[in-house]
């Protein structure tokens, strides 16, 4: 399946036709402002102003379907119904396809394509008007006149009419996807075969559009089972909502929540396929296997599943007699079991896919049972599959899969049998439009008691639906007398009684048997229900649901897919089954722990925990997730089977691992409540349950939130960004702890939040943020990352806080910190971790609920203290650290080279040490909690976090090192950071005297005597000494691997092409270096430090080098220019010539920029350090230069941030 060239068709298609709709619309007089009154009309026609200044006459049905589609935009939004009319449109073209692909269009003809290879005129026109499409004798006329024009309009009105008139056609056998006539949606449609930009086109082009075989029934995937249905609708679906949804989550992230209409969207995700049969076949299957053992006891579950073709059929656990005692005895509920018995439901069906599974497992019970499959198919319909979803174009395409699907199994299927087929599988409505005052026209041939009842009932399903699609599946329905209410509705007494007050009665039935219908879907218990749920946390939920989920859903309110599995278990029967798919957190956050409980009430018959990566369109570790199967009932001894598959890494290695029956485990139900919380840890053994007896470290740490700004971007801030004055204790700025990547022991701090008195008094009264208390300020902890695939722990400094992302806990005994930071970073702890939350978002509970076994303490503690030593040395080697003292190549009498040797055995030797003290350090565990068959102590190189000497990273750190001398930030004379901000003291610097204007030139050849190269040869010089000179760039030069003849130029192109992008990626996107740069000619760069740019350093940067550079390059070219014009040589005139081109560009490039830097010189424009990089940086980018007849040109003085 060319899933690339669906995915193209569907996001195009979508742009076309709401484009398409957009303009028609306009056509009409109808704008997403206004809707337009007419300027003329009569008894059958009305005439409307276009938005082109047209004017354009409707007919009398046509004024109909505008008055519809107004009265649609007033309830729902411009935006909304545009978006409605292109789905359906897309689903209607989409299903036509599909349709004429296997041939199952009822005149046989295809309307979008030809059978004729080459033939892009669709057999539909090519046959016309002798087509079966219930033509009156004026439409044949037209058609004939249209064919004979030729001309492309005429074409198109011709293939229009055409199309419509299909559709009219379509509307007999799948209402549910094409409206009948007066459908105002045909007011806004507009199409086009021979136009290449159009969607028909797209989708039918041979080259361009998605293969025929796509489409087709028959179309066998790589094991033999067939994929054009299932896949090519589902896909189409998903596709389809690409940029819908990532404008969702870009809103999201912009704090607008997600709106009911964007449900689907953002939540809409294609189940794989094998996972769907899994549920399914051990679900909906497992009834029918479940009644075949009551018949015959000897029936063997395994082979019983195979003969029908289930693969992914798991046969029950073996259990202990007593709970086969019990199963016996409910099996014998299934005995007199018949097909039609089996009721189930996915009630977030989607585009149908797993109705589809269903469909095909109940075909095969169906056939088990004796029946025709022509027969069964009308039988599974009308009985047993139910489906429900919030978003209308989903319930188009699943209700369309469902007919296909009969169709498939019956030639006949879409005549129907006993009337035409009714898929009970709906689009949930809302009860808002419904007029109330008409029920008193219904039920009048009802008793008194009946109709008061069912008025009474309705009343409470109108209350019920106000707004439903707010919510979806997740509204809870009382059972009703379903066929009383059905009779209520029905029972309409105004024939022949019409008065004012009944206008719209109709209407209001046919509003009302849709509201039953949906209503009777939730109200019910089924037998089976399967279902994969949307996901969307809290924080994304709009006020309405996320109210309602709060009030009716406290156990699992903090997602959309935990509300569903509490809904899910209430919609099934007793001793029935539903079977899901969701994100795995709820078996073991603490915020899960009641919806546990619920969920543990009911038997997990099996599961599937598949982790990461189980939807092939998802990468990343953000979804983790499982499916499992659960049965309505509760025996405590009951033996559930666990397929552990989160170590495969893709979908396909996860079904492969499954069928192999890799990785099983058996677990009773009765042992999780054995572990604190609950956590539905299948794999673990007796020894590590055993642990949980032991007090937790709730009862030796404290824990009091965390504090929040609320602005992170206002009062936050990178260290080096701030004057290094300000930092610490009792001053503005205090380091912060945010998290980080994959780190033990120390480090990660860079960040500091505006600790003044001030923001302190705004974090305690701003409703939104939170600030720790005081006992806690300038505590000793220990700190880690929220978000983590891999939990390290780190030292929490005295002169640090914290927010969630670096959340932090402490000592009620400080003297205890090295103990708990050593259980913490040791095996034993990340075993407990993966059993209470192997989620990547580490809370503090599930820090704090480690079992706690003291033993040792003093040697632990001397192990972690030398740890935390090693890596706050590792830390402070680079000058991201706010203790970094001298780079570590800076050593007097040996040559750079020898130097980084030297570090190199140093930094191998931190390495081997700190790997030894932590394979100590789990060994003393391992063997405390008596773990010693299930842990070994040894760990691998990749989780030691401290770092090897690499040696293009040492010379580039280097470089930057010997930058921030050039500037003063650092001195040869004093270790540690010298200057960024404070006053400056020419006394601390003598070795190596700083720039003293704060730029420093970068150019393509050395114009200026202060030269960034220049300096750097001349600071190699004066550290290392001029007899290895030449020898030490060298080696520079071989580390940075840059082009070049000789080591100063490739260490020029280093500075040219390479330098700011890495100082960029160090310091985070918050440079200390500004590069003012004129641009990719390489014409003009100066380097200036921020903390010593005052008022007057852009005029300098303009007068004393930008004018100079423009000197020094007209100057060379001219130079250029008359080698060119007297040198003999071929070669010095090729290559004087390529310098004028060079230097002309340069030229031009500098004049704009001249004109631009100008502008901002003459504004002296100051800057606060405590702004931060961001906010400062920005004042010099975006400058506009005027341009003759031309839009002014917008020029950055400040090289880009990327």
């Amino acid at each position: 399946m060319n899933k690339n060239a669906i995915k193209k068709f569907a996001i195009e298609a979508r742009k076309k036709l709401i484009d398409s709709v957009t303009d028609k619309a306009g056509m009409l007089g109808i704008t997403e402002k206004s809707c337009s009154e007419p300027i003329t009309k009569g008894p059958d026609f009305e005439v409307y102003q276009t938005v082109a200044g047209t004017e354009v006459t409707l007919n009398k049905r046509q004024c109909e379907q505008r008055r519809r589609l107004v009265f649609q935009i007033e309830s729902r939004g411009f935006g909304a119904v545009v978006e409605e009319v292109a789905y359906t449109w897309f689903n209607r073209i989409c299903a036509i396809r599909f349709m004429e692909v296997n041939d199952y269009l009822p005149n046989r003809v295809r309307v979008l394509s030809s059978e004729k290879e080459g033939k892009m005129e669709p057999d539909l026109v090519t046959q016309a008007p002798d087509v079966d499409l219930d033509l009156t004798a004026q439409e044949k006329e037209e058609i004939i006149n249209w064919k004979m024009s030729g001309t492309s309009e005429d074409t198109d009105k011709l293939y229009c009419k055409l199309l419509l008139k299909q559709c009219h056609q379509l509307h007999d056998i799948l209402p549910g996807l094409f409206e009948a006539d007066s459908d105002y949606m045909e007011l806004l449609f507009g199409i086009s075969y021979t136009n290449k930009d159009d969607v028909i086109y797209m989708l039918v082009n041979p080259e361009t559009g998605i293969p025929e075989a796509d489409f087709n029934v028959s179309t066998l995937d790589e094991e033999g089972n067939p994929t054009g249905q299932v896949e090519i609708i589902g896909w189409l679906y998903q596709y389809y909502n690409t940029e819908l949804k990532d404008d969702t989550f870009a809103k999201l992230k912009k704090n607008v929540k997600i709106t009911k209409e964007r449900i689907p969207a953002a939540t809409q995700l294609f189940t794989p396929d094998w996972i769907v049969r899994y549920m399914v076949e051990n679900s909906v299957g497992r009834i029918w296997i479940e009644h075949l053992r009551a018949v015959d006891p000897s029936t063997d579950e395994k082979a019983t599943a195979e003969r029908f073709g289930w693969k992914y059929y798991l046969p029950e656990a073996e259990q202990e007699e007593a709970v086969n005692v019990k199963l016996a005895e409910i099996r014998t509920t299934y005995k007199d079991l018949k097909p039609a018995d089996i009721t189930c439901i996915d009630p977030c069906m989607g585009s149908g896919h797993i109705l589809i599974a269903m469909f095909d497992v109940l075909m095969d019970i169906y056939e088990s049972a004796g029946y025709d499959k022509r027969e069964a198919a009308f039988e599974i319909v009308e009985h047993n599959i139910h489906g429900l979803d919030i978003d209308q174009r989903a319930y188009q395409l699943a209700y369309f899969a469902v007919m296909m699907k009969g169709r498939g199994y019956n030639r006949r299927f879409l005549r129907g049998r006993d009337g035409k087929p009714e898929p009970k599988v709906y689009a949930i409505v809302e009860s808002n439009e419904i007029n109330q005052n008409h029920l008193q026209f219904f039920g009048t041939h009802l008793s008194e008691m009946e109709r008061n009842l069912a008025v009474m009932q309705i009343e409470g399903l109108l209350d019920i639906f106000k707004d439903a699609r707010e919510y979806g599946s997740i509204l809870n329905v009382d059972a009703c007398d379903w066929e009383a209410l059905e009779r209520f509705v029905d029972d309409l007494g105004t024939v022949g009684q019409i008065s004012f007050e009944s206008v719209g009665s109709d209407e209001t039935q046919e509003q009302l048997r849709k509201l039953v219908r949906v209503a009777k879907n939730l109200g019910q218990k089924y037998d089976a229900v399967v279902t994969n749920p949307p996901y969307m946390g809290v924080s994304g939920m709009g006020a309405k649901l996320s109210k309602y989920v709060k009030d009716n859903y406290p156990d699992s309110k903090s997602d959309l897919f935990a509300v569903f599995i509490e809904k899910c278990g209430g919609m099934v029967k007793k001793n029935g089954y539903y079977a899901m798919i969701t994100q795995h957190s709820w078996m073991f956050l603490a915020v899960y722990e009641n919806l546990r409980r619920n969920v543990l009430y009911d038997d997990i018959v099996n599961m599937l925990h598949l982790g990461t990566r189980a939807f092939e369109e998802i990468g990343g570790e953000v979804v983790q997730t499982t499916a499992y199967v659960c049965m309505h009932r509760n025996f405590g001894e009951y033996l559930g089977k666990y397929y552990r598959l989160v170590d495969e890494l893709s979908q396909k290695e996860k079904e492969i691992a499954f069928l192999k029956q890799k990785n099983i485990y058996l677990m009773q139900k009765n042992n999780y409540m054995r572990i604190p919380g609950n956590p539905i840890a299948y794999w673990v053994s007796d020894d590590l349950v055993e642990i949980f007896k032991n007090p937790s470290f709730f009862e030796y740490s404290l824990s009091d939130g965390q504090n929040k700004t609320g602005n992170n971007a206002k009062y936050l801030r990178v260290f080096w960004e701030v004057s290094n004055i300000n930092v610490g204790i009792g001053k503005k700025w205090l380091f912060y702890a945010k998290g980080g990547g994959f780190r033990k022991w120390y480090g990660n701090l860079t960040e500091t939040i505006n600790w003044s008195e001030k923001a302190r008094n705004f974090y305690r009264q701003d409703k939104i943020c939170r600030i720790i208390p005081e006992y806690l300020w300038y505590k000793i902890g220990i700190t880690w990352s929220l978000i983590s695939n891999h939990p390290s722990f780190r030292v929490l400094p005295e002169a640090a806080t914290f927010d969630v992302g670096g959340s932090s806990i402490f000592l009620k005994d400080d003297s205890d910190l090295y103990f708990y930071l050593g259980l913490l970073n040791c095996k034993v702890f990340d075993q407990v971790q993966k059993v209470m939350n192997p989620t990547i978002n580490i809370q503090v509970k599930d820090v704090r609920i480690m079992p706690v076994i003291r033993g040792e303490d003093e040697r632990i503690k001397r192990i972690v203290e030398d740890s935390v030593l090693q890596c706050k040395n590792d830390w402070d080697s680079f000058e991201t650290s706010w203790d970094f003292r001298r780079h570590p190549l800076i050593c007097k009498d040996v040559t750079i080279s020898e130097a980084f040797k030297q570090w190199q055995i140093e930094s191998e030797k931190c390495f081997k040490r700190l790997k030894s003290n932590e394979e100590e350090l789990n060994s003393i565990f391992i063997n405390i909690y008596g773990l010693q068959d299930e842990l070994t102590p040894e760990v691998e190189d990749k989780d030691i976090t401290v770092r090897k000497a690499d040696l293009s990273r040492e010379v580039r750190s280097f470089i930057s090192y010997v930058v921030g001398c050039m500037f003063g930030r650092y001195s040869l004379d004093e270790e540690g950071l010298i200057y960024a901000g404070d006053k400056w003291d020419n006394s601390k610097y003598t070795t190596f005297i700083p720039d003293n204007d704060n730029c420093i030139p970068i150019a393509d050849e050395e114009y200026f005597s202060d030269d960034i190269v220049g300096r750097f040869v001349e600071f190699v010089k004066t550290v290392y000494g001029a007899d290895t000179l030449e020898e030490n760039l060298d080696f520079i030069a071989y580390a940075l691997g840059n082009k070049g003849n000789t080591s100063r130029e490739v260490i020029r192109n280093y500075f040219l092409k390479d330098f700011y992008a890495d100082h960029l990626k160090v310091y985070q996107k918050r440079p200390i270096y500004w590069l003012f740069d004129s641009g990719k000619q390489n014409g003009f760069k100066v380097l200036i430090y921020m903390h010593r740019y005052d008022a007057d350093t852009v005029g300098r940067v303009r007068t004393d080098y930008l004018h100079r550079a423009q000197k020094y390059v007209e100057t060379a070219m001219q130079s250029a220019q008359y080698t060119i014009d007297n040198a003999s040589s071929a070669a010095e005139k090729s290559k004087a010539t390529k310098a004028v081109t060079k230097y002309t560009k340069q030229l031009a490039e500098m004049k704009i920029y001249d004109e631009a830097i100008a502008h901002i010189a003459n504004k002296r424009i100051e800057i606060d350090l405590d702004d931060g990089v961001k906010v400062n940086y920005e004042k010099f980018q975006g400058v506009e230069v005027a341009r003759e007849g031309k839009k002014a040109l917008k020029v950055d003085l400040l090289a880009k941030i990327k």
